[in-house]
């Protein structure tokens, strides 16, 4: 099962280095069905091994000058705010047992039900695609609605562990007027500042016991894929990769259904 671990954990790399997003939402079910993570804990791993592995990323990119630094710092800002205040506060105050739809179940449940359901609106957006002309959009900037999305992908990538390129790299074609390419590599970017941010709030949670050993290698495993995934880049259309991987992420997403509840 280690192997099979490490073998989501390079797939996980070569998707964030080929769309920029997506990747992540596959880390807490890799730790949780696979390694036997608890979903709380494996949540921390995620933003530890999506940001060391989205940082390298950004890294590489930014030297081919595909990374908006002004751009990305504006939504940034507020999404550090946010999932720092997801993984200090709001991850410790949900309560050992949820009453869901007259129903009660546990936290981990719970968690591992809601990150079910953002991995089917990731997939929808990566089927959907999008139809906005990625060279240049027509939609003026607009920082105020950046900031805005900025603060909702914090907090939810505080509470899932999740990266959430598939709302950020949308928001910076939409919202910031960027072309694609510069969408998905400041993407990475805030993702590594922002994932790290909100792992450094886990460091002080008492209640969270790190397997240092197996998060750095399975980090590694992923900075080798994203590696390859930048390289594979330039042979392979992202566009039809997006919506077979969202094909995937959505029929993952039903799996975990029928495991939590049955």
């Amino acid at each position: 099962m280690l192997a099979l671990g490490f073998l989501g954990a390079l797939l996980i790399g070569i998707v964030l280095g080929l769309i920029g997003g997506g990747g992540s939402i596959l880390t807490v079910p890799v730790f949780v069905y696979i390694l036997n993570v608890n979903p709380v804990l494996a949540t921390a791993y995620s933003l530890f091994v999506v940001g060391v592995a989205s940082l390298i990323g950004a890294i590489k990119n930014s030297r081919n000058n595909l990374v908006d630094f002004k751009t990305g710092l504006v939504f940034a800002i507020p999404a550090f705010i946010g999932v720092f205040f997801a993984r200090v506060y709001l991850i410790n105050i949900i309560p050992d047992q949820i009453l869901l739809f007259s129903f009660s179940v546990s936290k981990d449940m719970a968690i591992m039900i809601f990150f079910a359901m953002i991995m089917i609106t990731a997939s929808y957006f990566m089927i959907r695609g999008n139809n906005v002309d990625f060279h240049e959009s027509s939609t003026n900037y607009n920082p105020i609605i950046l900031v805005f999305e900025g603060l909702i992908v914090g907090v939810l990538t505080g509470v899932v562990g999740a990266g959430g390129g598939f709302l950020i790299i949308p928001a910076l074609v939409l919202f910031a007027r960027l072309p694609m390419k510069k969408a998905v590599a400041t993407s990475l970017m805030i993702i590594a500042v922002k994932s790290l941010f909100g792992f450094i709030g886990d460091l002080n949670n008492v209640n969270l016991i790190f397997d240092w050993p197996l998060l750095i290698t399975f980090s590694l495993v992923s900075i080798v894929g994203i590696f390859l995934g930048i390289y594979f880049n330039n042979f392979i259309d992202g566009g039809k990769l997006k919506k077979g991987f969202g094909w995937f992420v959505l029929i993952m997403a039903i799996c975990i259904l029928i495991k939590e509840f049955i």
